[in-house]
């Protein structure tokens, strides 16, 4: 996952392992009936991402991989200018539920905390540990996931893109936050490895683990 704005964060040759490098990388300045998002068999992440910075933060091992239960209230229910998308962030035991009545998309990029941890403040530059899942708002399918393959990934974010950073920048280590992007914060000429389309809004569910930095 290659995080660099220029060829870093994904750019799937020169790129060792995962989505939000690729986020980074690649990223330049239907039914609409409820759709649960569904995870594709492999993961191009695994292409994309990039090898752990230098200087890695502390923080939790593992992601969790079990499925979330049916049903409850989502922690956030954001209707788009298209469809809507309602989430509900990971615990320390399930992955987190991103449920999008396609196609979904967002004229401006929102950011949502869906439970606020009580660590250190997330500067900019910083280098973080996160878990996430990523969802395409167009047919709402899972593009990327390191709940299910069950582990964190480690990036600056000063090397991702844009949507992003606005997500984790500015909040506490051990919240679990959603964004939801235009295509100029995530991937404006699309990312074809994982089926992102030039145009598409994506949505992320994000646990931070760590921060240093």
């Amino acid at each position: 996952m290659n995080f660099s704005r220029v060829s870093y964060p994904v750019a799937l040759a020169g790129c060792a392992a995962s989505l939000v490098m690729m986020l980074a990388a690649c990223g330049s300045d239907s039914d609409t009936s409820a759709t649960s998002a569904s995870t594709t068999s492999a993961s191009w992440a695994d292409e994309v991402l990039p090898s752990p910075v230098a200087s890695t933060p502390a923080a939790a091992s593992v992601c969790p991989t079990a499925a979330p239960a049916n049903g409850g209230t989502p922690e956030w229910t954001l209707p788009g200018t298209t469809g809507s998308v309602a989430v509900t962030g990971s615990t320390d035991a399930v992955a987190p539920s991103v449920n999008v009545e396609a196609p979904f998309s967002v004229t401006e990029t929102q950011v949502h905390t869906l439970q606020p941890g009580d660590g250190p403040v997330v500067a900019d530059t910083a280098s973080v540990s996160v878990c996430y899942m990523g969802v395409n708002g167009r047919d709402g399918t899972v593009f990327d996931n390191s709940y299910e393959r069950g582990e964190p990934v480690e990036f600056p974010l000063d090397g991702v893109v844009p949507g992003f950073q606005k997500a984790i920048a500015g909040q506490k280590v051990g919240s679990t936050v959603a964004v939801a992007m235009v295509p100029a914060d995530g991937y404006p000429e699309g990312q074809p490895a994982a089926g992102i389309e030039p145009g598409d809004s994506l949505v992320f569910a994000i646990k931070i683990l760590g921060a240093s930095g």
